[in-house]
């Protein structure tokens, strides 16, 4: 599994352990999908632990056989509907 700068940021600002991702990916769904993304297809993961909402996103590097984690938050009840499986218009 590979972080990005970016997520590692994210993390640290969030409060977010690398253990918590695995949990995310581990136990986690899938609620969006982002096949045509390049320069990897992704995806967009929820997980819960405990109370506390995870979203993760991932990218898949199949030629590789790597996991790229791109970003990863906590949802927000103002942007997202209740369950946090879809944004709001």
């Amino acid at each position: 599994m590979i972080f990005r700068i970016h997520a590692v940021q994210r993390m640290f600002e969030r409060r977010i352990t690398q253990n918590n991702v695995r949990q995310v990916l581990q136990s986690g769904e899938m609620i969006d999908d982002y096949s045509d993304e390049m320069p990897y297809p992704s995806g967009l993961m929820l997980g819960k632990l405990g109370k506390r909402p995870l979203h993760v996103v991932m990218a898949e590097n199949t030629k590789d056989n790597e996991l790229v984690i791109i970003t990863t938050y906590e949802p927000n009840l103002s942007q997202w509907k209740a369950g946090f499986r879809s944004r709001r218009l």
